[in-house]
């Protein structure tokens, strides 16, 4: 990836497309493992699907009770402390849990490759199954600088609102980072279409699970 004739140099992408369990640490080595193999190809930032260490609400989690919420906190400092050694950073889907009777957010963890958590991005809009059984929406958008590129975030069903997109178009970010559990293909369609309406390049996440119909993948502005 290479924006604009201020940046001296492209700037590499890894996007992993593995399964996704309930177990969390099993979630956890999956995503060591992926990381460790971005950064020996030299990846500056690896990118994870939607719900990857806590697991997927509605897949493969069907009740927050099922969630070990003491796991997920361990395997993320363990994962934070492993973006350090290996000078990557990493932005995680997984559910965050709030304090109680208020629902998870629908989350991707921004870990910068000094092993800090320095933002976290927060589903903002959700379906309504979503916030009458599972997850609280956020609020605001999350933009982040790595090597004088911008990037920003969204989740799933996100990508059918014109008006996020807009919104970071206006933000000024290179990259939008696109983490996803999809249901069919119209989500490559349609992240092929805004990449080229705003003129700012796309990544993809999506899990091995929906490799049938749709790959992880990064768009250009073209």
């Amino acid at each position: 990836m290479n924006a604009n004739t201020n940046v001296p140099k492209p700037f590499r992408i890894a996007i992993a497309q593995i399964p996704i369990t309930r177990d969390v640490h099993k979630n956890a080595d999956r995503i060591r493992q992926a990381a460790t193999e971005a950064a020996k190809g030299n990846a500056r930032l690896i990118q994870f699907p939607e719900g990857m260490l806590s697991g997927y609400a509605k897949e493969t989690v069907q009740d927050w009770n099922e969630v070990d919420w003491q796991a997920v906190r361990e395997e993320l400092k363990a994962i934070m402390a492993l973006t350090a050694k290996l000078n990557i950073w990493i932005v995680l889907g997984s559910s965050h849990p709030l304090t109680p009777p208020h629902w998870p957010h629908n989350s991707l963890y921004i870990i910068s490759d000094e092993g800090k958590l320095v933002n976290r991005y927060d589903k903002r809009i959700i379906s309504y199954t979503e916030v009458t059984k599972f997850y609280t929406p956020g609020t605001e958008p999350v933009v982040f600088e790595v090597d004088g590129y911008r990037f920003g975030c969204v989740i799933c069903v996100e990508i059918n609102f014109p008006k996020l997109f807009i919104e970071y178009g206006e933000l000024g970010i290179d990259c939008l980072l696109f983490s996803a559990y999809p249901v069919d293909a119209i989500f490559d369609i349609k992240a092929r279409a805004l990449a080229a309406i705003h003129n700012y390049w796309i990544s993809l996440a999506t899990p091995a699970e929906t490799a049938s119909f749709i790959n992880s993948e990064i768009i250009g502005p073209d």
